[in-house]
């Protein structure tokens, strides 16, 4: 049932807003999955010492959606102290305790950790880090959330209570911010690619945004300047690869986003939306989609500086930004793989034929993707050793030898053995 209460002054804002409890009764398969011998241990702990334990954020939201979720975060109304003695008299392990600062401590029962965090409250915020203290009240809690599909918890009963409508607003597959949208990202920037991210995962159209959201974000854009690259790459990488990501991205660009994360200031919309078309069913990886924005090598490493991607991941832009011309399918055999195939017998690199079948996928060539993923590179029947036992002992001359042996093997597409590939050398 729907109850309303009104809420306090919200601060920074003239207004009140409305705040509401809905709680439902969730039983699906997927949420009975989780009672695992670890999460009965760890649910008999706390209510033997009568504290309360749910399921949060996330998870809840997964549950709702009929997902079994891979990660399960619980809530609790003890504090940090509180949950170490009940552990410490129960016997149970508790590991990694770089959380406990936060009001998080994680519990090890039958080889499963359990992350229980104590209900907080934000006293001062930076736009990047939070002071919070610890309170027992979960109203208080879900609204220092970022968004209301996000801010529900899950009492192990199978209660669902939400403060911010945000089961309804999973249902309509809307992305709203919990209150004031301003005064949320205030407390951290980063949410404005967390809106994007979640967006691409619940939103049914592109587009669907409430504009007062899109001018709090394009007011205090400038604050993701501030956040640490790591950061910024780890939601803009999932954010790419979801859906809607060429609305999202160009939406980055209208609101003035780009200059604060790492982006190229002129980046290649239409190229963008074009890649993102070819390989958005393909799986394509983070990087092949952005790569599509760079103009040039220089941007790339621009990109690296700002959000310190790994080096596999700079490479592979490096290689879309340089090979996406040159690399291509030939005129007179366009269904032949043979111009990819023979770059990565040239590469030699552990890691070509992946780079190749991304490129593929930015193109668009989904039939030689196809017969790519499927092909192995064959070995090379020849070494410098077999040319020595013909007499051959010129470092030079035997390194001239073997590429020339490479060309042909290369032109009987791959399909000469040993003794035809050394009937060519000349005694």
């Amino acid at each position: 049932m729907w109850s309303r209460l009104l809420s306090p002054r919200v601060s920074g804002r003239a207004s009140l807003y409305w705040r509401s409890l809905f709680t439902m009764q969730l039983k699906t398969s997927e949420f009975q999955s989780l009672f695992t011998d670890g999460l009965n241990g760890l649910a008999e702990v706390f209510e033997k010492h009568q504290h309360e334990l749910r399921i949060a954020g996330g998870a809840v939201r997964d549950l709702l959606s009929g997902k079994r979720p891979e990660d399960v975060d619980f809530a609790t109304t003890a504090t940090p102290e509180e949950m170490k003695h009940m552990f410490q008299t129960a016997g149970i392990r508790m590991i990694n305790n770089k959380g406990e600062k936060h009001g998080t401590i994680t519990a090890r029962l039958h080889n499963e950790n359990f992350e229980v965090t104590t209900l907080r409250v934000d006293v001062q915020t930076d736009g990047r880090h939070a002071e919070v203290e610890f309170t027992t009240d979960w109203q208080k809690d879900a609204e220092r959330r970022d968004l209301t599909i996000n801010s529900m918890f899950l009492a192990l009963d199978g209660t669902l209570y939400d403060y911010y409508r945000g089961y309804e607003d999973l249902q309509n597959r809307k992305v709203r911010f919990v209150g004031s949208a301003e005064q949320r990202i205030k407390e951290d920037y980063l949410r404005i690619l967390r809106y994007f991210r979640f967006y691409g995962r619940v939103a049914s159209e592109p587009g669907d945004h409430e504009p007062e959201t899109l001018t709090a974000i394009r007011e205090n854009g400038h604050g993701l300047a501030a956040i640490s690259g790591e950061r910024i790459w780890v939601e803009l990488k999932k954010l790419v690869v979801g859906n809607h990501a060429a609305h999202l991205l160009e939406l980055i660009y209208s609101l003035e986003l780009a200059q604060y994360i790492g982006l190229p200031p002129d980046g290649d919309i239409d190229e963008m939306k074009r890649v993102w078309q070819n390989a958005k069913d393909r799986s394509p990886k983070p990087m092949t989609i952005l790569a599509a924005l760079f103009r040039s090598p220089e941007q790339v490493e621009k990109m690296d500086i700002r959000l310190k991607v790994s080096r596999e991941e700079k490479n592979l832009a490096l290689f879309l930004v340089k090979y996406r011309r040159e690399l291509c399918k030939r005129e007179d055999e366009p269904d032949s793989l043979k111009p990819f195939t023979d770059f990565i017998i040239d590469s030699r690199e552990l890691d070509s034929q992946s780079k190749v079948c991304e490129l593929l996928k930015y193109k668009g060539e989904e039939k030689l993707l196809s017969e790519l993923s499927r092909w192995s590179i064959p070995r090379f029947p020849i070494s410098g050793h077999d040319l020595r036992k013909l007499g051959i002992t010129s470092g030079k001359e035997i390194g001239a030898t073997l590429q020339e042996l490479r060309d042909v093997w290369k032109k009987s597409h791959y399909q000469m053995d040993k003794d035809e590939l050394l009937s060519n050398v000349k005694p």
